[in-house]
């Protein structure tokens, strides 16, 4: 590729006037209907369309030019990444992390198996579930539950890492049996991320009077129930004349209108999520989530043994095909470990420890 961006642009410009000639060949009223079914094709109009846009100059042409952020681009779950696998997509993590392809998730026991036989079992991997890259983490919990209640795995707790739960899903784990040991998101209001006056913790709710109280001792006088997103939600509203002559309107609200406003969702659903916010504060539930820890030397470990990084196919389906053998070979080479040399030591040793051991042997 040209070093310089403004030869790149010109490539692109000249990218683009090929594939739209293409295009209006395969799609022409002359050409065969088997030229257009062709998948490479498909997928050339594909990236034509989200990358290209057509438009008329001052003389009345049709210019074809890269789209710009005023001509929008499809989302990242539709937009194709690569015209040689219609399923990778781009993904981030951060700033610096950017990959194109696939996420994968595993679910493994926790050391809390006892064996009759020779003490504590092996971890194993009871679940692999692969998804695009631009999939987020959370949307992957519920289908991870379903799939292990499906097959007859239905965990006391459920140690998650895989983005922060909605209050939803806390609810239905809980319903299920299932407690759920993971970060909840945090209270993210004005007053909660500047540790600055009143958050809705310093509020108090009557769920069976529909009021609220607030830190100065005043009732809400609004309790709307509205739709927010497709989801239940509670609009608590103060009124200006409560709110104006308060001492701490100051430390509570900064609108316009001078009177706090909540929202909240159905009482089960915010209570879930309360109490679990208070409990992760604790030394207990820290211990408790440190167990978690180990899925990241099983995530090392299928790295280290299997290249699980890198997809050897194309294509979605194959790709969860290759997921799956991956985490059997884990599991095989972690029960061969169990039954003939001992539980398997998952520590990483550097180089100097490794060779300190080979010449103490």
């Amino acid at each position: 590729m040209p070093s310089s961006q403004a030869k790149r642009g010109r490539l692109a410009q000249v990218f683009g006037q090929d594939a739209l000639a293409l295009c209006r060949a395969a799609w022409a009223e002359d050409a065969p209907v088997r030229i257009r079914e062709v998948e490479a094709v498909r997928l050339l109009r594909q990236v034509l369309v989200q990358t290209y846009v057509i438009r008329s100059d001052a003389r009345g042409r049709q210019v074809i030019r890269k789209r710009d952020a005023d001509d929008g681009v499809p989302p990242g779950q539709l937009r194709l990444a690569s015209p040689y696998d219609a399923d990778a997509r781009w993904a981030a993590k951060g700033d610096d992390l950017f990959w194109m392809g696939y996420k994968i998730h595993l679910t493994e026991t926790c050391g809390t198996l006892p064996d009759a036989g020779s003490g504590r079992m092996p971890n194993l991997i009871t679940d692999v579930h692969t998804t695009d890259a631009a999939v987020p983490d959370v949307k992957a919990t519920a289908p991870i539950q379903q799939s292990l209640t499906e097959h007859g795995v239905k965990p006391a707790e459920h140690y998650l890492d895989s983005g922060y739960p909605s209050p939803d899903l806390i609810t239905k784990a809980t319903q299920d049996g299932i407690r759920m040991v993971t970060p909840v998101l945090l209270d993210h209001s004005a007053q909660a991320r500047a540790a600055e006056g009143f958050d809705k913790n310093a509020f108090t709710i009557n769920w069976k009077t529909r009021q609220v109280r607030c830190p100065a001792g005043r009732i809400s006088s609004h309790w709307n129930p509205v739709q927010q997103h497709g989801t239940d939600a509670i609009v608590i509203t103060f009124s200006v004349l409560t709110c104006r002559d308060c001492p701490f309107q100051k430390q509570c609200t900064t609108s316009k209108t001078g009177r706090r406003m909540l929202t909240l969702r159905p009482e089960e659903l915010h209570e879930n999520p309360a109490r679990a916010r208070a409990e992760q504060k604790t030394d207990t539930w820290k211990n408790k989530y440190a167990l978690r820890a180990g899925v990241e030397g099983t995530i090392n470990q299928a790295l280290d043994i299997t290249g699980i990084r890198r997809a050897r196919y194309r294509g979605l389906p194959k790709v969860r095909l290759q997921h799956a053998f991956s985490a059997t070979a884990l599991n095989v080479i972690r029960l061969d470990a169990h039954w003939t040399t001992g539980p398997l030591d998952r520590a990483r040793h550097s180089r100097l420890e490794r060779l300190s051991y080979q010449l103490s042997a």
